[in-house]
Formats: C-alpha cells, structure tokens, sequence
C-alpha cells in the first residue's frame, strides 16, 4: 500500500513538473552570450547558450545566464529575450578577468551569484553549467541549494591533450572536469564521440550521459544570391572562394588549412577568406600574416576579421566551400550554419561532421586529414561548383532537422528527467 500510495504520489508530481514553468541558472562564466563571436574565448559555445536559452523561454520557462565576462561594458542585468536575462557578475577587479586567473575568484562570483538570488527572492529549479569553470560554481551552488546540475564540457582536456599538446588542458582543469563528471547529476553532450570520450577518459556511466545534438537558426542561415553576395563583399564574380570561419587557436587547425591552400596554388581566381580573430593587432593573426608571406599566397588570403552573425549568410553564400580543418571539435556549428545557407563543407572527421556533411553530396569529411587530401577534397568541391554547381536548396535540405527548438526541447525533457529522478530516489 505504502509504495503504491508513493508511485501515485510521484506520477502526479512528475505530471507537475511536465507542466510547470521551470526557473533555470544558466552559467556560462568565462564566455557572454553576447560577445564577439570568433574572438578568442567566445565562439559555438556562446551560440549553443544563447539559442537555447532563448527557446527555452520562447516555451515558458524562465531563464537567468550568470558570466563574468564583459563586466562593465554592459548593464548589470539585461533582458535578452522574453523570460531570458542576462546578469554579469563582479568579480575581484574591474573589468574582465582572464580565463586562467577566473578560478581563484569563483568563490566570489558564487557570493555574487547568492546575493543576487537572495535579492530578486527566486528559488532555481536546475543548474545548468557551460564549461569546467561554470561547472565548479555550479557544483558549490548544486550543494548550497539543493538542486540538480547538469554541465555541457563545450570541449574537453583529455582531448585536447590528445589532439593538440601546445594547447594543453592544465591538471587543474582535468582534475575538476573528473571531479564533475562523478558528482554533477547529468551530462550532456551533442555527439556520439563526445559520448564515447567522457566514458573513456573519466570512466563515465552512460546512463549519466544524455546526447542532445546542436541546431542552427535556419530564419538567419539561409542562401543568399551568390552573385550580390560576392558583390556586397567586395569579391569578384570569378573568384574561388574557400571559407573558414572561426577564432584563431592551433586546435582548430588553420595551419593544416594554410598547407592546403597552397597546394591548391594552380587554381586561378583562388581566395581563402578568414572570418574570426581577436583584431589586427592579435599576435595570432600576425603569426597567420607571417606564414602566408613565407608561402607567397599573401595576396590571396583575406582576413575578414570578426562578422557580425547577422552578416555570416552573406559570407557562407558567397563561398564556394567551407573548410572545417579542426583537429578537434566537440560539435562544429559553423558546418551547420554553411550548410544551411547551401554552401558545401570539407572537414576533418571531428565533432558531427561524419552525421551532417554527406559525402560527394554536400561536402566531404576527409578521413586522412592531412593537407594534400584535404586540399584534394576542396579541388574536387571547387570544380564541382565551377561545372555544374551544387543545389543550395538540396544542401539545406539535408539540415532542416538541426533546430534549436529541436534541441532546447530535448534539453528540457534532461531537466524535466532530473526533476522527476528527485522524486524517485527520493532526494530532495
């Protein structure tokens, strides 16, 4: 009688929480939702944070992302969308705090974050965490309220130890993302892989592991006429034209992407067109400078510098192809976005691009991801468009399914499942 009574208990408290307004924490500490896309610390992630915020409150549920970055230069608190603010939180100093020196004042930003909970007199219902540094916040909170956590890696160490070593993840990162893995109360992850690593690295049950994949905001991302395209750019009619877009950081292999666009130097009219970066004056972009003027392809590299999303379909339909030479990624959002503006993509097999990119179709993913093959790849891309052209409308097509309503919706059936999870096991 007694277990029947709580099963019957539990049933109308989970209908309760199928139909109530959820309050949520977003963290996304080290990185704005609203920063400059392509800059050094603000790339898919800020993108993955923001739409899906925004769609969660398209459906009703409340939503307050916590960061760090950009204290000063905006509002304290901001309305982003309905049901949706963002608050910057005041760490030690004025301005921004650098991203290695961040953890020494989580302590702080958690006493910041309280105070602002205590003031607007709200009770969170879930945590969600945006990379290891929002995660040891989310964690002190996870224990000071009550409530359950969930965290999003965006990347993780071990793999970019494994892929990159002059970008190595520090112990402290890898000893707190392991830290997180045992005692936050769910992980989500946009790729199978991503899956397979967390399992592999930090001995992660699968059961702990719910796989959401990304979407792309298919009312922006859309083919635009090639030919006005180029022309607002600035680019000729003629020119073959290979697209990355992306910050400017060794892991996302732009000197892979450098040496094959040189060995496609027998191409005329070719242009690779760099979209991303921290500014002219970033030690990046002047190492990028210096190696294309030791190569002699200079005058055919254009550093576009960051865009604005809003004008990143102009870029994508003026394109030929899109090159995605990463040696790591744990999705790849700017295949998406191409590929929803009708644009082929080339890739290394990193993220989702063996899921998204169909071969000989829409792109290709280059299983031996050295320069040569992948320079082939975009030669047999290039003279694809140059021939015949590929159907834009038949390459979104193969993208339609990738939405952020899609993809808020699953995540909230992982909150929805942690809140029900509560009532079984009777924590709480």
């Amino acid at each position: 009688m007694y277990w029947s009574k709580m099963k019957r208990a539990n049933e109308k408290n989970g209908l309760k929480y199928r139909s109530k307004a959820l309050k949520i924490a977003m963290l996304s500490i080290h990185s704005s939702p609203i920063g400059d896309l392509g800059t050094k610390d603000t790339g898919g992630m800020s993108v993955y944070v923001r739409e899906t915020a925004k769609e969660l409150g398209k459906k009703g549920h409340h939503i307050d992302i916590f960061t760090q970055h950009n204290v000063g230069k905006h509002d304290p608190v901001i309305q982003l969308y309905d049901n949706v603010r963002l608050i910057h939180l005041p760490g030690g100093t004025p301005g921004n705090i650098s991203k290695s020196s961040l953890y020494e004042v989580l302590p702080q930003l958690f006493n910041e974050l309280e105070s602002f909970r205590v003031k607007e007199n709200i009770t969170y219902d879930i945590i969600h965490s945006h990379y290891w540094l929002s995660g040891v916040l989310g964690l002190k909170l996870q224990s000071s309220w009550n409530v359950h956590h969930l965290i999003t890696y965006h990347t993780i160490g071990a793999m970019k130890n494994l892929t990159r070593s002059t970008e190595n993840a520090s112990e402290l990162r890898l000893a707190n993302e392991k830290k997180l893995a045992k005692l936050c109360d769910q992980i989500v992850v946009p790729t199978q892989k991503e899956k397979e690593y967390l399992r592999q690295y930090y001995n992660i049950s699968y059961d702990k592991i719910r796989m959401i994949p990304c979407g792309v905001n298919l009312d922006i991302f859309k083919p635009r006429d090639k030919i006005s395209a180029r022309r607002q750019l600035g680019f000729r009619s003629d020119d073959r034209i290979i697209l990355y877009v992306g910050r400017y950081t060794p892991i996302k292999g732009i000197d892979r992407l450098i040496t094959a666009f040189r060995n496609l130097s027998h191409l005329s009219h070719l242009r690779l067109v760099m979209v991303g970066g921290d500014g002219e004056h970033s030690p990046m972009l002047r190492q990028l400078q210096s190696e294309a003027t030791a190569l002699h392809i200079e005058n055919r590299l254009i550093f576009a510098g960051r865009v604005e999303q809003k004008i990143l379909p102009e870029y994508y339909s003026a394109a030929d192809v899109l090159a995605v030479p990463s040696y790591y990624e744990s999705f790849g959002l700017v295949a998406l976005e191409a590929l929803a503006c009708g644009t082929p993509v080339v890739t290394t097999p990193v993220g989702a691009m063996e899921n998204i990119v169909q071969d000989g179709v829409t792109g290709y993913v280059s299983t031996d991801s050295d320069p040569p093959q992948f320079a082939k790849d975009i030669e047999t891309i290039l003279l694809k468009q140059q021939h015949n052209g590929l159907s834009s409308s038949k390459i979104r097509a193969t993208v339609a399914g990738y939405t952020w309503s899609r993809s808020a919706s699953l995540l909230l059936d992982a909150y929805r499942t942690a809140l029900e999870g509560t009532l079984e096991t009777g924590i709480g």
